[in-house]
């Protein structure tokens, strides 16, 4: 086994949506190397739990609160400046999907909800980080998209177009926030994680088997991902997405 790195020591994250999943898989890779995380979800019992597993004592704090919600971002990055003193990297992990079926039958007020939670209040959580420290002092963001962004969603078409809206968004910030922070995106195929259980629980083999690797996502995948960007191994990387799908994007269609 290669010796653990130490990428994030004496460094400080905040991750959405962090009590389980692909989140709570960023959370664990950061704190693995030594670095300080603030997670937040919505329910106290789930950050509760994750807090327990992850076992990290005071380099961990929780905060319970809606991502979507002004105020609990607020809450937030005072809670990561108060404890930390400052923010070098933001992931950013929120994603709805409430609706399954055709965009032509989808209400607009359910497209607005998946739109303000996906994207903008991403982006209100990363203009809070900047002004509260990381314009002058720098680091890193990752913004999780998805594979569903990059091609027609089908039933899951306004999530997907929420998470296109999240690949440009990336870009958009490489510009704006650079010299000084780095900004990418991970767009993951189907990962085991209760959020995404819906598209495999029944035939999870047969959708297992349609991907190249002949395995789904697991939440270390797409955390081992976002360590790299986030760290300075990835110091001349910006404004990328990249696509941790077990090569399903590219597999020919039969």
């Amino acid at each position: 086994m290669a010796d653990k790195l130490n990428r994030f020591e004496g460094k400080s994250a905040i991750i959405t949506g962090g009590s389980r999943g692909i989140g709570l898989g960023i959370a664990e890779a950061i704190l693995n190397e030594g670095g300080q995380v603030v997670i937040t979800g919505r329910k106290p019992e789930q950050l509760e739990e994750a807090a327990k597993g992850l076992d990290a004592g005071d380099r961990l704090l929780t905060l319970a609160g809606n991502a979507s919600q002004e105020e609990h971002r607020k809450e937030l990055v005072d809670l990561a400046m108060e404890k930390f003193g400052k923010i070098d990297h933001v992931v950013g992990n929120v994603g709805i999907n409430p609706f399954y079926g055709s965009t032509l039958d989808l209400p607009l007020d359910t497209a607005r909800k998946v739109l303000d939670t996906n994207i903008v209040s991403t982006l209100g959580l990363i203009q809070l980080a900047w002004h509260a420290g990381m314009k002058d002092n720098g680091g890193s963001v990752v913004i999780i998209a998805s594979v569903a962004g990059l091609r027609s969603a089908g039933p899951i078409g306004i999530y997907g177009t929420s998470k296109a809206g999240l690949i440009q968004l990336t870009q958009q910030l490489s510009i704006d926030m650079a010299p000084g922070v780095r900004v990418n995106c991970i767009s993951p195929a189907v990962v085991k994680t209760r959020f995404a259980e819906a598209l495999y629980a029944d035939n999870e083999q047969e959708v297992a088997d349609s991907y190249p690797l002949k395995r789904l996502g697991r939440p270390e995948d797409i955390g081992a991902t976002a360590a790299f960007l986030l760290s300075d191994d990835a110091g001349w990387i910006t404004g990328q997405n990249i696509v941790v799908d077990g090569g399903a994007l590219h597999t020919p269609k039969t």
